[in-house]
């Protein structure tokens, strides 16, 4: 009984946003945006990126996090080459086999990422521009010369441990130096939930207030680029990404289609 009334307020909720109709924002991209704006420039107006949307792969749903921030994974990793050499990946780019990247299903495309072979303590740096692998147990694919550098191309498979190093340094001064990384912080974190964000403040002022019927920790953020102001409506407070991540699974069983875990 209590979750039916938590999901008619969120659905009641929800509706008031519509109606207020202006102010709002459309739903910011959950992945592929660390750090950047609410869409990444060259998208389409009112479009979220394919590779930023959640997506389903044999009936399983996978929602691209926000940020890398924070990110350590240990399981299982694997490798792909010939078969999709030469083929597109998720981004767009086309994959060689004989490149430094990976494929990891949540990660924001273009996060590089440290991988040791927790077998043999060899690792290498990847950067992640393709989804998956969609095999249970795995938890990245790495490409035929990175798993070959770390001692995976033999047995096909290998325990490893997967740290966000963050995106490289787009800065064209830098460009012909060793590649420098947004640092990343991988011991401690702030994680919450996003909502919904606004060009209006009165319409982020009133969902803020909804959730505060309910919640803990509801608040606003202020986030500006070339398209101007928006307020971002978060609630929740966590040290980890896996805690936000649940409350993030409760928001959408709740109603809150539009809830995605986000680092702060």
């Amino acid at each position: 009984m209590e979750k039916a009334c938590r999901l008619a307020v969120f659905v009641l909720l929800m509706f008031v946003v519509v109606i207020a109709g202006s102010g709002c924002a459309t739903h910011e991209p959950a992945g592929g945006s660390y750090p950047g704006p609410e869409k990444p420039s060259g998208t389409p107006s009112g479009k979220v990126p394919a590779h930023s949307k959640p997506y389903k792969i044999d009936g399983k749903t996978y929602r691209p996090i926000v940020s890398s921030k924070g990110f350590l994974q240990t399981g299982k990793a694997s490798w792909y080459g010939k078969k999709f050499h030469g083929r597109k990946t998720a981004n767009g780019e086309i994959y060689d086999m004989y490149a430094m990247t990976a494929a990891h299903k949540t990660l924001p495309l273009g996060t590089w990422v440290r991988v040791e072979n927790l077998s043999n303590q060899k690792s290498v740096i990847v950067r992640v521009n393709d989804r998956g692998p969609f095999v249970t147990g795995r938890i990245i694919d790495l490409s035929y010369t990175a798993a070959e550098k770390i001692g995976v191309v033999g047995p096909g498979t290998a325990p490893v441990k997967v740290t966000a190093l963050g995106r490289a340094s787009e800065d064209p001064n830098l460009a012909k130096g060793p590649v420098t990384f947004t640092p990343v912080n991988y011991i401690d974190g702030n994680f919450t939930v996003q909502v919904g964000a606004f060009k209006d403040i009165t319409n982020a002022n009133r969902l803020k207030t909804k959730l505060e019927q309910r919640y803990a920790n509801a608040h606003i953020v202020t986030y500006s680029d070339y398209r101007g102001v928006f307020y971002r409506v978060r609630v929740g407070k966590y040290t980890t990404l896996e805690s936000a991540e649940d409350f993030e699974d409760q928001m959408l069983r709740e109603g809150a289609s539009n809830a995605f875990a986000v680092a702060e």
